[in-house]
C-alpha cells in the first residue's frame, strides 16, 4: 500500500502541476490579449492624432514660409531703396554729361 500511496501522490502532484501549467498558459494568453488590445488602442489614438499633427506641421511650415517671404521682401525693399538712391545720385552727373555733350560736342574727346 505504501507504493500505491506514493504513486497516488505522484499522480496528484502531476495533476496539480498540469493545472498550474494550464493556468499559467491561460494567464499568459490573457496578458497577450490585453497587450494586443492596448497596442491597438494606442495605434488608434495615434492615427486619430495624425490630422492634428499634420495640421501643426503645416501651420509651422506656413509660418516659416511667411517669415522667409517677409525677410526677402524687406531685403528687396532695402536693395531697391539703395538702387534708387544710387540712381538719383548719378542722375545729376548723367544730365550734366549729356548737356555738356549737347552744348560742346568736342567735350567728349
Amino acid at each position: 500500500m505504501p507504493m500505491e500511496k506514493t504513486l497516488q501522490r505522484l499522480l496528484d502532484t502531476e495533476m496539480k502541476a498540469e493545472q498550474i501549467h494550464q493556468r499559467a498558459n491561460e494567464e499568459r494568453q490573457r496578458i497577450l490579449q490585453e497587450a494586443m488590445l492596448e497596442a491597438r488602442a494606442e495605434e488608434d489614438r495615434f492615427e486619430a492624432r495624425l490630422p492634428e499633427l499634420h495640421n501643426g506641421f503645416l501651420e509651422k511650415a506656413q509660418h516659416r514660409a511667411e517669415q522667409t517671404i517677409a525677410e526677402l521682401k524687406r531685403r528687396y525693399d532695402e536693395r531697391h531703396a539703395q538702387l534708387r538712391k544710387y540712381a538719383e545720385a548719378r542722375e545729376e552727373e548723367a544730365l550734366d554729361a549729356a548737356f555738356a555733350v549737347l552744348i560742346d560736342p568736342q567735350a567728349d574727346d
